[in-house]
């Protein structure tokens, strides 16, 4: 049916079953991507000495939304032009430490099979004149409706803390002057984004300094254990040290 055809209360009430079945494919997607995402945190943890992944955050656009969208742009009120032409009704916004965390992120989602990559928008590298960054990518995740798999899009913006900072407040901005910045604040708004940029691009080098130095030292790894031991990894090769160990030859060295 036709979203545009509600006739009576009968007619309302089969749009609004249609429209929650229809709805609940976009959820089932975002549970499940949440979930690769708790699998792709342990995974750093795991091999890695840090976690990159700092905040998720998922969202559901609401019908309102999705048919103001539709009507912006000029497509048909139905479930079927939605499913075709809007890609974002399910979305993640992934905050991570440094840039290079957001591609790395990036070629584990895509490397999974069963994930496939629709579209990429690097606003990293080509920000938009404002100074927005981000990566964007919209991905088709695989979902089951009644024991039937489909395809649902999800749409993911990776960007840093520094970069989510400065979209979180230019978006409050955005919207307090309902959509016409002043061009004086809109040049404060592209110099505030290129001090963003700055500071990421320093941190990103002060992080990849303390990863060299770490390897000249020759420990790849350190992990702390509750029965009283550490766990370190030095060229590759596995040590459990008990703590007292440490603490004596600590003693003695002093």
């Amino acid at each position: 049916m036709d979203l545009k055809e509600c006739k009576d209360f009968k007619d309302f009430e089969e749009i609004k079953t249609e429209l929650v079945r229809f709805m609940m494919r976009y959820k089932l997607a975002l549970d499940e991507f949440n979930k690769r995402i708790e699998i792709l945190k342990h995974e750093f943890c795991q091999i890695h000495d840090y976690n990159p992944i700092e905040h998720v955050k998922s969202r559901l656009k609401t019908p309102e939304s999705i048919f103001k969208k539709l009507k912006r742009k000029g497509f048909d009120i139905s479930l079927s032009s939605i499913r075709e032409n809007i890609q974002d009704i399910a979305g993640v916004r992934i905050t991570c430490s440094f840039i290079s965390d957001i591609y790395e992120l990036s070629e584990m989602l895509q490397a999974q099979k069963d994930i496939k990559l629709v579209a990429c928008k690097d606003y990293i590298k080509n920000p938009k004149t404002n100074g927005y960054k981000s990566l964007h990518l919209i991905l088709k995740v695989p979902v089951f409706v009644s024991g039937k798999r489909e395809e649902t899009y999800v749409e993911v913006q990776i960007r840093t803390i520094a970069m989510d900072f400065w979209a979180s407040l230019e978006h409050k901005i955005y919207y307090k002057y309902d959509k016409d910045i002043p061009e004086r604040l809109m040049r404060e708004l592209k110099a505030a984004a290129d001090s963003v940029a700055e500071l990421d691009r320093k941190m990103e080098n002060i992080h990849k300094e303390i990863k060299h130095l770490k390897e000249a030292e020759g420990i790849d790894e350190k992990v702390d254990f509750d029965d009283g031991t550490q766990e370190i990894f030095i060229n590759n090769q596995r040590f459990v040290i008990p703590y007292e160990f440490l603490i004596e030859n600590f003693k003695a060295e002093k």
